[in-house]
């Protein structure tokens, strides 16, 4: 891979530009707000440890319309606040709410300080960071660092003239394509051509599709380095201004109260070469120096996207925390019973011994890769849907539910990409409630049972089944931020306990369909076990709260026998 060899010019011209209070010396690039950011900390506003609650997962455009344009906006969740108060949350993460070019999944960014604005203004940005944190809520939001969108003014400019001033903060190469053979990313080249025709994205789709064929360019003419496709070019990380212009904007939205970041795609940073492309230690080094930007704000959360070492980000030096991909399968297979859940219940029970504690959990999120929604997943086995989220809530991390996943809300099968993740928000039958326009996007297929509405009412539901379970994290510190210890894996039961500061939780699961009598070691001798929480179900019935049933008591040797009922959820505190 070769640079552009002007980095000292670019980075120079900046400089100078700005020192002069000025703005860039290119006029297409005049529009974009290069000032420097100083830090202006403040006071958290958020009690201490509350990251360790639930956060929930927006996709602003789909969550609630506010003024009747079909499309939601940041009006339109502060609107919603008081039902993620009475849901339990902690924690919002908004996707990108940033201007961007694909106007919907956001993450083709254009302008790193402007409000999208679809989804409202600055003012109501502040609004909402307001009314969250009086409610006790933190909002974190994504922040896109290793891509723009090729219809940032700063990549127009580097495009039109290779000696433009921004021409080194994209990343280039003049070699011919038939040189670059040996580059092969999810089955495409991610070099383009700035005037090279690509397909649209389609609506809802993170990337586009891979191009029939790709042209062959004059020898010399130079290519852009494109990790996620033609729409969205890499950014040249080894270049200072570039670093700056992230650190400034990072400070720009923690200065109007931001509770930190969710760091999209960070171990694609930097590529070194076609073999060493996929987190380099480049891409951990700068991430670690973004986090400590941002946890230079009190009380502060980072949270990073990295699919190829995950446990390594959540080291403290990089990035505190990053999503447990992969442990959202294990939890959904073993709840689902199936042939291979015995093993499954092996590797959840497994997982936090080898993992820190730190990480993010979930069952989906908005990307297609990570599955599908989670009822789409269950084929709508609410008895086994609701094993899931009980798992991913009582264990160690910090659990992230994706919007719309609390009610049972299903994808709307036939749309391209990610798209059939991210419809309207089930609010109410028939309207649906998000807008009293036409949506976006079509409403989930199941709207007319599974809404927000008609799942408050009933208390059998899995809106009110989430509610319990976040009240027990919510009420308990040992579930929300203790140490995991005894994990048991027998058959297709569960078993494990939580410890923080002599409070002790244990946590009972039986995947399987038959009652399972159990001997549980590791438990403090002679202690009592008081039911927080005992759930049970028949094959196919939803679980439902059973009433609380005479205390329990270790032995002598801090053994304690118990029967687990089949679909079964069983807490209890020691004392």
């Amino acid at each position: 891979m070769t640079r552009h060899p002007i980095a000292f010019t670019a980075a120079t011209l900046l400089a100078v530009a700005m020192a002069a209070g000025g703005h860039a010396p290119v006029a297409d690039a005049a529009s974009v707000d290069l000032s420097p950011v100083k830090e202006v900390r403040g006071r958290g506003t958020l009690p201490e440890g509350w990251q360790h609650g639930a956060f929930i997962e927006i996709f602003v455009r789909g969550f609630q319309d506010s003024d009747g344009d079909g499309i939601g906006d940041l009006r339109g969740v502060t609107q919603r606040l008081d039902y993620l108060k009475d849901l339990g949350i902690r924690g919002i993460w908004l996707m990108p709410i940033t201007a961007s070019a694909d106007r919907d999944h956001g993450y083709a960014t254009t302008d790193y300080r402007a409000i999208e604005p679809q989804y409202g203004t600055l003012a109501d940005f502040d609004e909402l960071i307001r009314e969250a944190h009086r409610r006790g809520i933190g909002v974190v939001m994504d922040y896109v660092i290793n891509h723009s969108a090729r219809e940032h003014p700063l990549f127009s400019a580097a495009a039109a003239d290779p000696a433009s001033p921004w021409r080194d903060w994209f990343v280039w190469t003049s070699q011919p394509l038939g040189e670059l053979k040996d580059w092969d990313i999810w089955g495409k080249t991610p070099w383009y051509l700035p005037g090279e025709e690509v397909p649209d994205v389609p609506e809802g789709a993170s990337a586009p599709p891979k191009p029939a064929s790709t042209p062959q360019s004059p020898a010399g003419s130079p290519r852009y380095f494109a990790v996620f496709g033609p729409h969205m070019p890499d950014f040249n990380m080894r270049n200072p201004a570039v670093v700056k212009y992230h650190e400034d904007s990072l400070r720009f939205w923690l200065n109007r109260g931001l509770d930190g970041y969710r760091l999209d795609a960070v171990p694609h940073l930097f590529e070194n070469s076609a073999k060493e492309w996929n987190d380099q230690p480049e891409s951990r080094a700068l991430t670690g120096e973004f986090t400590r930007l941002i946890k230079r704000y009190p009380r502060r959360f980072v949270v990073c996207e990295a699919t190829a070492e995950p446990k390594v980000y959540t080291r403290d030096d990089i990035c505190g925390s990053a999503f447990a991909f992969g442990l959202e399968r294990a939890v959904i297979d073993a709840a689902k019973g199936g042939d291979g859940s015995i093993e499954a219940v092996a590797k959840v029970a497994r997982f936090f011994t080898e993992a820190p504690l730190s990480m993010a959990t979930m069952l989906s999120n908005h990307d297609i890769f990570a599955g599908k929604r989670a009822w789409d997943q269950f084929d709508g086995d609410e008895a086994r849907y609701k094993l899931a989220a009980a798992t991913y809530l009582l264990l160690p991390g910090t659990p992230f539910i994706y919007y719309g996943e609390e009610i049972g809300q299903a994808g709307v099968a036939g749309l391209p990409g990610d798209a059939p993740l991210r419809a309207p928000m089930s609010w109410t039958p028939a309207s649906g409630g998000f807008s009293t326009g036409t949506p976006f996007r079509p409403a989930s297929p199941n709207i007319a049972t599974h809404n927000a509405q008609a799942q408050a009412a009933d208390p059998g539901s899995l809106l009110n089944f989430y509610k319990r379970m976040l009240a027990l994290r919510n009420g308990q510190p040992a579930i929300a931020r203790g140490s995991y210890e005894a994990p048991l894996a027998q058959g297709r039961l569960l078993s494990f306990q939580r410890v923080y500061q002599g409070q002790r939780v244990l946590v009972v699961i039986n995947y399987g369909q038959d009652t399972v009598d159990v001997t549980l070691p590791g438990l403090p001798p002679k202690a009592r076990l008081r039911p927080l929480l005992q759930t049970a179900s028949a094959p196919s019935t939803a679980p439902a709260l059973l009433p609380a049933r005479a205390s329990l008591a270790t032995d002598a040797r801090g053994q304690v026998s118990l029967t687990a009922a089949p679909l079964s959820v069983q807490v209890f505190r020691l004392r």
